[in-house]
């Protein structure tokens, strides 16, 4: 059955001869005993959740397995660990950069990063497990010099045409049919750039994870979220901008404390509204999606003078993140004061 033959006489000569080839090839040092890049998936994936203990989010991990069944396990599944190299990787690459042969497109850099990671952490577990001597580079070379570029966010003039145009439509479309989402939309806006949630901290929310409160500084109302996301559990307090559309969204959908805020996928209606306000690309090109509401907010709050550690605790980010992405590109953080400092100058003594 493994030499493909239904004479018994060829099947012995068949393995004769491949006895002696792979008998030859061991007394030369050719044969090499050593795992696969598909037995270290295997035991990455084994032992990946139990580990993390939770502390990663579920769809995170299936990620991880998604990437591997879809373009690493094809690619790298029978390769001996000890000949997965940076060279290896880097055909990889070029592999996946190629237009697919029916759709025409290409993986943007951030899936081929993601899928980079996770080929390094196969590649430890296989390390930590002392199948592999040492890790290859995965570094991508022939890159330019990374130049910081920020996020793509609404200035506050753009904000106010962007919530204005909806705003509009609320009023436009009453009595309509799609009435209830246009005023959802409107009010998810306005909700997200006052709070600074990430899209999917939103699609999670609860109703019982928002609560009214009054800010001891200020004595406005605020909301207290309990956020879950990415970074586990966390809170956040919101400017008083996100009360009303939080106290709107009530009133009209009468929910349960378990209802989601937002249950509807606002992308399509929200990529419409930004192409009508001719919003959707920023003067450096980059593109705007619902994410630009939480970089608004990071934004906006640094134009007002907030600290931005308070702002970095409130975004559950570091103040790394908001100095390389945010702070950097806004001249209100520049302290001309501080710059335009003059030397004092020396008057000559009289005798």
């Amino acid at each position: 059955m493994s030499t493909k033959t239904d004479s018994l006489a060829l099947a012995k000569e068949f393995a004769e001869d491949w006895y002696l080839e792979l008998r030859g090839k061991s007394r030369v040092g050719q044969l090499k005993q050593e795992r696969t890049f598909a037995d270290a998936a295997k035991q990455f994936v084994r032992e990946y959740v139990p580990l993390t203990n939770g502390e990663r989010n579920p769809r995170y991990v299936k990620d991880h397995e998604a990437r591997l069944d879809n373009h690493l396990l094809p690619y790298f599944g029978n390769i001996g660990l000890s000949a997965l190299t940076a060279g290896k990787v880097q055909e990889y690459r070029v592999m996946r950069l190629q237009p697919h042969p029916t759709t025409g497109k290409v993986p943007t850099r951030s899936t081929l990063h993601h899928e980079t990671v996770t080929l390094r952490q196969v590649m430890k577990t296989a390390l930590r497990h002392g199948w592999l001597g040492h890790l290859p580079d995965f570094s991508a070379p022939y890159r330019a010099s990374g130049k910081i570029s920020h996020r793509a966010w609404f200035s506050p003039d753009e904000y106010k045409r962007l919530y204005t145009y909806t705003r509009g439509r609320v009023t436009a479309v009453h009595g309509e049919s799609y009435q209830h989402a246009v005023e959802q939309l409107h009010d998810y806006i306005l909700f997200m750039a006052n709070t600074g949630l990430r899209p999917d901290e939103a699609n999670r929310l609860e109703y019982r994870d928002v609560t009214f409160e009054e800010d001891a500084g200020s004595g406005e109302r605020i909301l207290l979220i309990e956020v879950r996301g990415k970074r586990g559990v966390g809170y956040c307090k919101s400017t008083t901008g996100a009360v009303h559309p939080f106290e709107r969204l009530v009133k009209r959908n009468n929910p349960k404390p378990t209802d989601l805020v937002f249950p509807q996928d606002h992308k399509k209606q929200f990529n419409r509204v930004l192409a009508d306000c001719e919003l959707k690309f920023d003067r450096e090109g980059n593109r705007r999606s619902a994410y630009s509401l939480r970089h608004t907010y990071i934004c906006l709050r640094l134009l007002e003078g907030a600290d931005i550690y308070q702002i970095a605790k409130n975004c559950r980010t570091s103040v790394e993140m908001i100095e390389k992405h945010y702070a950097v590109h806004l001249k209100n953080t520049l302290d001309a004061k501080a710059i335009n400092v003059r030397r004092t100058k020396r008057v000559a003594a009289v005798e």
